[in-house]
């Protein structure tokens, strides 16, 4: 089980509600569907601007890559999860994108100088979320996996 921080105040804006209000759990599930993320007795359950997730997921990539889909959206603060995985993999580093910030500065900053190029690594580690190298936002946290 593990406990992941959010801004509250940044992310995607679901449902109907304001920008303070959390959104549903409903509306939290479709956006793991909406990313094709494959998880089964998915059970997500909101608590103000926690959401408790969990159920059985087919990798801890994928495992990380729900934490994500619930936490980058507006009113959600916290992510608290309890998703088994079936194939262990390395736990990615996460990362909270600042005011400046490029892929390539990141993957130098966490792999080290010279290693910009491997960008197209975190890139991939985020998708189907990110839809563009260039599309990210200050506030936005990421999966950054070892290579």
């Amino acid at each position: 089980m593990g406990v992941f921080d959010f801004i509250k105040s940044v992310g995607e804006k679901l449902g109907i509600g304001s920008e303070e209000e959390a959104p549903t759990a409903d509306d939290l599930a479709k956006e793991v569907q909406k990313h094709g993320l494959e998880a089964e007795d998915l059970k997500v359950e909101v608590k103000g601007d926690t959401v408790a997730v969990s159920g059985k997921a087919p990798s801890n990539s994928i495992r990380e890559k729900i934490v994500l889909a619930m936490g980058n959206v507006l009113g959600i603060a916290k992510v608290e999860e309890a998703i088994a995985v079936a194939e262990q993999e390395p736990d990615a580093t996460f990362y909270t994108v600042e005011k400046g910030d490029t892929l390539w500065k990141i993957s130098e900053a966490h792999y080290g100088k010279g290693k910009g190029g491997e960008y197209n690594t975190i890139f991939e580690a985020n998708t189907p979320m990110l839809t563009h190298p260039d599309k990210i936002y200050p506030g936005q946290v990421l999966r950054i996996p070892p290579l």
